[in-house]
């Protein structure tokens, strides 16, 4: 069974050129990434996610 991804690409995409690494993500993909900048692209997608809570998105 195939994992599916949580964030849309199009977030995650958003969020790795916020914090400076989507080059690396052009260049070598996903995978290419180092485990902190996968760290940090959660948290921030965590923070996104509260941010929208509070204003009554879902």
């Amino acid at each position: 069974m195939a994992r599916r991804g949580i964030m849309s690409n199009e977030l995650k995409e958003e969020i790795a050129k916020e914090l400076g690494f989507y080059d690396t993500v052009q260049k070598e993909g996903w995978g290419g990434i180092k485990a902190r900048d996968a760290g940090n692209m959660v948290k921030r997608a965590i923070q996104i996610a509260e941010e929208s809570m509070k204003k009554g998105r879902p």
